[in-house]
């Protein structure tokens, strides 16, 4: 899927992320968690798989996690793209 323009999914309520992608010539995860010691693995591998499922190949991916569950994580990375690459949502 084919990263358009910038868009964002999520707050930063607790238990949840707020994800933003924008566009970018490769793919980069940068995160920033409140138990990123103890689960920062765990949140990458989410967020990978969700870009992966989704097939994404380029972008700057942000995630402010607050600790949301993987359900969570996984629908805001994906609600994030789709409005990313204009499909809605």
């Amino acid at each position: 899927m084919l990263i358009k323009k910038m868009a964002l999914a999520g707050t930063l309520e607790s238990s949840d992320a707020l994800v933003t992608i924008q566009p970018a010539d490769s793919l980069e995860i940068h995160l920033e968690s409140s138990v990123i010691e103890s689960f920062g693995g765990e949140i990458r591998a989410c967020v990978e798989s969700a870009l992966r499922r989704m097939g994404v190949d380029n972008g700057i991916v942000y995630v402010q996690d607050r600790g949301a569950l993987d359900c969570v994580l996984s629908a805001r990375v994906e609600t994030a793209v789709l409005r990313a690459a204009g499909e809605g949502v």
